[in-house]
């Protein structure tokens, strides 16, 4: 689905999505970029790139909406075509589509595999069902959406992109890829974890364990 022209702010906001409120006419492509805001939901700390060829290129190609024509930072992969990335979001997300955006040329993504709450995953994962699978067209400017099946990416606390083929060169490049959704916070668990270590270990004690002398002065 051809996307720069997709004016029904899916979800997002209130009422006037198509409102000119006169000051600059081209705000489509301003609200499509809070659409595209997951990116900045993820824990960028946690993420990981599996087969990238320079480490710490994969978490180059999720940034904003209006650098998502940039053709410095990208990642390539290194042994094969295929790339995996696993990506732990802040909280919950709902996820609605997708934008992926790599070279007119055939290392553009082909073949697109989507894994939800699946943390850590390997290569050796990937041969079970994915949530949804998508067949990419070369998509350099960033403007093909696909849309996900949202019934499936609700509660999505980790998401798993898998990039199983290209359209035929030996390595794959990617330079953008874009998430539109929700985002709801985390609850936090900590403090109730932090709880269970205050019990007693046994082996912290073993000076206790010494029998004490028997000796009384009389």
């Amino acid at each position: 689905m051809s996307g720069h022209g997709h004016g029904h702010g899916g979800g997002g906001g209130g009422g006037g999505h198509s409102h000119g409120c006169g000051c600059e006419g081209e705000h489509e492509p301003a609200e499509r970029g809070l659409e595209y805001g997951l990116y900045r939901r993820i824990d960028v700390q946690k993420m990981q790139c599996l087969n990238e060829s320079r480490d710490g290129d994969g978490k180059l190609v999720f940034k904003p909406w209006d650098q998502r024509k940039d053709r410095e930072k990208f990642v390539e992969s290194d042994a094969d075509e295929e790339l995996l990335f696993n990506i732990p979001f802040t909280g919950s997300v709902k996820l609605k589509g997708i934008i992926i955006s790599g070279e007119n040329d055939d290392t553009h993504p082909a073949e697109v595999r989507l894994y939800k709450n699946i943390p850590h995953m390997s290569f050796d994962d990937t041969g079970r069902e994915p949530e949804q699978a998508f067949r990419l067209n070369r998509d350099p400017l960033a403007e093909l959406e696909y849309p996900t099946k949202i019934a499936r990416f609700s509660n999505v606390e980790h998401l798993s992109i898998h990039i199983s083929k290209n359209f035929g060169d030996e390595t794959t490049r990617v330079y953008y890829i874009g998430l539109r959704g929700e985002y709801s916070e985390a609850y936090r668990h900590e403090v109730t974890i932090c709880n269970y270590e205050l019990s007693a270990n046994p082996a912290d004690h073993k000076v206790e364990s010494i029998i004490p002398q028997t000796n009384f002065i009389s």
